[in-house]
């Protein structure tokens, strides 16, 4: 007996048993917890809080209740798991910036958008929201299936009526076993408007649908979603994904100072932490320019307050706050819902059609429910008229019966009634046999075949179904519909470069002998006669002059050639702009120059091309050579451009095409010139090659590409220069000593610079004092080899020439002025501008 009571052991395929009991497992989860209807767009969980919610009362004209009441009703019923979770899902249904159209109204503490958990259960109280009521409208009318719940002690509903289509409205996200799903939020009224348009057109196509009423997600946090192809593959196919960017604005101060204001943010986005965040960029600096950050948020609205630097530009610090931070997120859309208990994913059409079609079912339950009220109904005041008809009979037969029972046989028997009219007509009270009771019988009988007649008509006609639901979704939608928050940016990108932003515009680079840099638009040079005083054009200390200067574009990459024969490199706007008399930053708060390093040599290269070159010269006249590709990628700290030998330092850097001649001129007046080619192309690291032999206490001052039928320009330092057709300097091979280029004594001082011109230009020359003269290289003299030159510039006797450089020509202003008065107007300028500086 004991072995037949014991249990068989069975021997199953444990591979086989695992397979399926993760599949049913799986299942479980996908059906039961994590994925939401496509008719209602509810989860279990959802639904069953709200289920409890309205079975309690707790309407949204009734007082608000315990939120521990309302969870201990649910996991108590219907939800057989923890408690915080019930609480947490209660949470977010009342957070506005969770749900796009909240479904519990809660009363207390239920969290920030800043990550603040809501308080303990026991302290928050909650009620359904008025939208929330439209979910559950009409569930007593037979509109839905129910269903057991966990352990068959209550029934639950299936799904809800739904009168507005939440799946969409309010989205949902969702993690099950080996799927997800993600739906963003919509706009209230124009899904509605979608819904109507579906049920009009059921050839509308998706494209349709999107031009002309449901353009895009809705995000209960606003924001900005950066063009249509996300949205329309998401819509077309379930699945895409979108860029949701931060609002912001920039305010500009009476100072010069901007601020950055964000007054709305990505959906899902902690603000606390997304300040904390560019906090760590700022003090890491990897997003410079940004002196202070606060948070002003209230209750009135968002407002993150971002203060810049009066030289940073505004738009590139947002852009890169926008590369670096969450104020700018992708939103994965996954349309992923049960369609009759599958999971599906769905395009934006299906779901419009699944919501249209649950929609059918319920008016036509709701409609075949009330006409069996309505039925139910005028059966018994049928009966009750027939009993009117025949009182006196009625009223014989039910004295003369000695039981109920006896009566109501009686008269189903006499008058032919059902068992429910007799017992109506045994349940009349006596104040019914009046005439003016019997008129209001005769006149509810005739309302309720109007009524029942209307229904068998509702019910033959799908269209008459398909006009009330338009009917009650329009109704909803004056109810309770309200304006899109979230802007959809046509045209969009993910990110701007950073001179996307910048407007591209001519500007003039000068750096100083003790380094300090800035940038100033061209057009801040007026071009000025031969002999002119000049213009001041940098504020400098008593021991410091302007050493480089380079035309270029905002939008060029300016590359910064040490002594050192490093390289460095930034973008013309990156360099700081600053007022004509300023003194600009120091480049080592732009570049990581190292100590004992300074620039020597400053280009600006607009492309990175394969058949151009960089040619460099040394002081002890060095050459070499490099592709410049090879400099395409130049980190921050620099990169080795030239290996130079002890004492030796590198002067000039120029841009070739690899087919030229070059030309380089030392400080006594030699000249050397060269075929390019004679100088084979080298590594980045390589030392070069002798290209001038220089005598004794001589040195390079200057490296230059002559292009045929160009002048060789020279400028002294005591202000004198002339130009010199090349065709006076033949080739000849690299390493030679030169030829003389130019006449030298005591008045005309040794060779500052030596340019290759072919007098289209403008020449700007720069004092060791920071005064600056524009000449039209036209006006300078065409002399001999041998010759002195001419006056470029009135020097003082401490002055002497620093720097000179070729700019693009630019119209006379005050041709035909005096240079002296010119000189002397230009100088009242300067003194006031210095006024308004200081």
């Amino acid at each position: 007996m004991a072995e037949e009571s014991r249990p068989s052991v069975q021997d199953v395929n444990i591979s086989k048993e695992m397979r399926t009991s993760f599949l049913d497992y799986a299942m479980s989860v996908i059906v039961s917890r994590a994925l939401p209807d496509v008719r209602d767009g509810m989860k279990p969980v959802h639904r069953r809080i709200l289920y409890a919610m309205n079975d309690l009362g707790m309407h949204s004209d009734k007082a608000h209740k315990k939120s521990a009441r309302i969870v201990g009703e649910v996991i108590g019923k219907y939800h057989p798991h923890g408690d915080s979770a019930v609480y947490e899902t209660m949470v977010r249904m009342a957070q506005d910036f969770s749900y796009r159209y909240m479904l519990v109204d809660g009363h207390g503490n239920f969290g920030s958008v800043d990550g603040d958990s809501a308080a303990a259960m026991r302290y928050t109280e909650a009620r359904m929201s008025k939208i929330s009521m439209e979910l559950v409208r009409d569930i007593n009318k037979d509109t839905i299936d129910y269903q057991d719940n966990y352990d068959g002690s209550e029934r639950e509903p299936v799904v809800f009526p739904s009168r507005f289509p939440n799946l969409l409205v309010n989205g949902t996200s969702g993690i099950a076993v080996g799927m997800a799903t993600n739906i963003p939020p919509h706009n209230l009224g124009e899904t509605i408007d979608a819904v109507l348009a579906v049920s009009k057109d059921p050839e509308i196509t998706i494209e349709e649908i999107m031009e002309s009423y449901l353009p895009g997600p809705d995000f209960p946090t606003a924001g900005q979603i950066l063009g249509r192809s996300g949205i329309r593959k998401a819509y077309e196919t379930g699945k895409g994904s979108i860029t949701v960017r931060a609002k912001a604005n920039i305010e500009e101060h009476a100072n010069g100072k901007s601020s950055i204001i964000v007054t709305e943010l990505p959906y899902q986005v902690n603000k606390s932490k997304l300040v904390e965040k560019i906090a760590e960029l700022v003090r890491d600096k990897r997003i410079e320019g940004i002196t202070d950050l606060r948070d002003e948020s209230d209750r009135n609205g968002m407002r993150i307050v971002i203060e810049l630097r009066r030289d940073a530009n505004a738009n590139v610090v947002l852009n890169n706050l926008y590369k670096q931070t969450s104020m700018q997120t992708t939103f994965g859309i996954n349309t992923l819902a049960l369609v009759d208990g599958q999971p599906k994913v769905l395009n934006i059409k299906e779901c419009l059609v699944h919501y249209l079609n649950h929609q059918r079912v319920i008016i036509r339950r709701r409609t075949e429910f009330e006409l069996r009220k309505a039925e139910a109904r005028a059966h018994i005041l049928e009966g009750l008229r027939i009993a009117l008809d025949h009182i006196d009979e009625v009223i014989t037969l039910i004295r003369n019966s000695k039981t109920t029972d006896i009566a109501r046989t009686g008269l189903m028997e006499t008058f032919h009634l059902s068992e429910k009219q007799a017992q109506a007509i045994l349940d009349m009270r006596l104040q019914r046999l009046t005439g003016l009771e019997r008129d209001k019988i005769e006149e509810e009988y005739t309302e309720l075949q109007k009524l029942i007649a209307e229904l068998r008509a509702i019910l033959a006609d799908d269209e008459k179904i398909l006009e009330i639901i338009r009917e009650e979704l329009l109704e909803i939608k004056e109810k309770y519909n309200d304006d899109r928050r979230t802007e959809i940016v046509v045209g969009g990108t993910d990110f701007f470069e950073d001179e996307d932003l910048i407007p591209e515009e001519n500007i003039v680079i000068t750096l100083t002998h003790k380094g300090y840099i800035k940038r100033l638009p061209s057009s801040t040079y007026r071009t000025q006669k031969r002999g002119g005083r000049g213009i001041q054009g940098m504020g400098t200390n008593e021991d410091d002059f302007v050493e480089h200067l380079v035309s270029t574009s905002t939008h060029d990459t300016i590359l910064f050639f040490t002594n050192k024969g490093k390289v460095y490199r930034a973008k013309g706007y990156e360099v700081p702009e600053f007022s004509r008399t300023a003194k600009g930053i120091p480049i080592i708060n732009m570049l990581q120059v190292e100590s004992g390093e300074w620039v020597n040599a400053v280009i600006s290269v607009s492309e990175y091309k394969e058949e151009a070159y960089l040619f460099f010269t040394t002081k002890f006249g060095i050459t070499k050579r490099t592709s410049l590709s090879m400099f395409a990628n130049i980190r921050k700290g620099g990169l080795i451009a030239l290996g130079l030998r002890e004492d030796d330092e590198l002067i000039s850097v120029k841009l070739t095409n690899g087919s030229k001649d070059i030309m380089i001129a030392t400080k006594q007046g030699y000249l050397i010139r060269f075929e390019e080619t004679q100088i084979r192309a080298m590594g980045r690291t390589a030392a070069g090659v002798r290209g001038i032999s220089l005598r004794d206490d001589d040195e390079v001052v200057s490296m230059e590409v002559l292009e045929e039928g160009s002048h060789i320009l020279h400028v002294t330092n005591k202000g004198y220069g002339k130009q010199t057709p090349e065709s006076e300097y033949r080739r000849i091979n690299r390493g030679g000593k030169g030829v003389i280029t130019c006449k030298l004594n005591d008045k005309t001082g040794h060779v500052s610079a030596v340019k290759a011109v072919n007098g289209e230009e403008d020449l700007m020359v720069i004092t060791v004092g920071g005064v600056l003269i524009r000449i039209p290289v036209k006006d300078i003299s065409i002399t001999g080899r041998s010759t002195m030159g001419v006056r470029l510039i009135r020097l003082h006797d401490d002055e002497e020439v620093a720097t000179v450089a070729k700019i693009e020509q630019e119209e006379n202003d005050a041709e035909n002025e005096d240079a002296t008065e010119l000189g002397s107007k230009e100088e009242t300028e300067t003194e006031t501008d210095n006024k308004i500086d200081e």
